[in-house]
C-alpha cells in the first residue's frame, strides 16, 4: 500500500503547465550521454579485447568509439527532445 503511494502518487510543484511540459535541459543529456557511454565503452572495451586479443587496441578502439558516440548520443537526445510525439 506505502509502495503504491510513492510510485503512484504525484508531487505538486508550483509549476505551470507550460512549464511542466517543457523539454529537459542541455545538461541532463550530457549526463544521461556520460553515463551510457560509461557503460557501452566498457561493452565495446571487451568485445574489442575478445576479438583482438590486444588490450591495446581494444582501449584505442573503444576510446574512438566513447568520444564519437557520446556526441552523436547528445545530438540524438535533443532532436528527440523537440519532437513532441509521446509527451
Amino acid at each position: 500500500m506505502i509502495a503504491d503511494q510513492m510510485i503512484f502518487s504525484k508531487k505538486i510543484e508550483s509549476q505551470s503547465f507550460e512549464e511542466d511540459k517543457t523539454s529537459e535541459k542541455p545538461v541532463r543529456s550530457i549526463a544521461k550521454a556520460l553515463s551510457w557511454r560509461i557503460v557501452g565503452t566498457l561493452d565495446t572495451l571487451v568485445v574489442s579485447y575478445i576479438l583482438t586479443g590486444k588490450i591495446a587496441l581494444a582501449a584505442s578502439i573503444a576510446s574512438v568509439d566513447f568520444i564519437t558516440k557520446l556526441i552523436l548520443y547528445f545530438f540524438h537526445e535533443r532532436i528527440w527532445n523537440k519532437i513532441k510525439w509521446g509527451k
